[in-house]
C-alpha cells in the first residue's frame, strides 16, 4: 500500500475489485470521454496487475493496469480527484511492480492531452501521434533503473 493524506494506493486483482476498477473506468471512459464499453472491457483485465486508489472512506478514485510485458494502461482518475497526486501514485505503484517483476521497461498509450504528465515521469515519445478509441494518442517509453 501506498498511503498519502486522502487517499491510498493499493495492488488490486480483478476477480476481488472487479466492481471498483469497472466504476472509475466506466466513469472516466465511458460516460466522460465517449469511449464505447465493447472497446473499453477487453478481455484482458483478469491477465493484467491491477492497482486502486480508494479515498479515507474507501471508496474507488483511481485505478490502472499492467500486462505482463509492461505496458500500462486504462489508467483513469475521477474529475474530482485529479491534480492530487493520484495519477502519479498509481504510476509508482505500477514502476515497483515491474521492478519487482524483473521488468526493465514500461510502455504506454498516453492521451496527448496528458503526455505532458507522462513525461514529467520520465518516459519519452516513442513514434507518431495516433487514434486509439477515437482519441488521440502517443506511444511512450520508460526505461526503469
Amino acid at each position: 500500500m501506498t498511503a498519502h493524506p486522502s487517499f491510498a494506493v493499493f495492488p488490486a486483482s480483478w476477480p476481488d475489485d472487479e466492481a471498483a476498477i469497472r466504476s472509475v473506468r466506466r466513469a472516466v471512459f465511458v460516460v466522460e470521454q465517449g469511449v464505447p464499453e465493447a472497446l473499453e472491457w477487453d478481455g484482458r483485465d483478469a491477465d493484467c496487475v491491477q492497482v486502486l486508489a480508494l479515498d479515507n472512506h474507501r471508496t474507488p478514485v483511481g485505478t490502472a493496469r499492467m500486462q505482463a510485458d509492461g505496458r500500462i494502461g486504462r489508467m483513469a482518475v475521477l474529475p474530482e480527484w485529479r491534480n492530487k497526486g493520484v495519477g502519479s501514485a498509481l504510476l509508482a505503484k505500477l514502476q515497483e511492480i515491474a521492478r519487482e517483476r524483473g521488468i526493465h521497461e514500461v510502455s504506454l498509450h498516453a492521451q496527448t492531452h496528458a503526455a505532458d504528465f507522462y513525461r514529467q515521469h520520465g518516459f519519452q515519445a516513442a513514434g507518431e501521434e495516433f487514434l486509439e478509441a477515437g482519441i488521440p494518442h502517443l506511444a511512450m517509453k520508460l526505461h526503469l533503473s
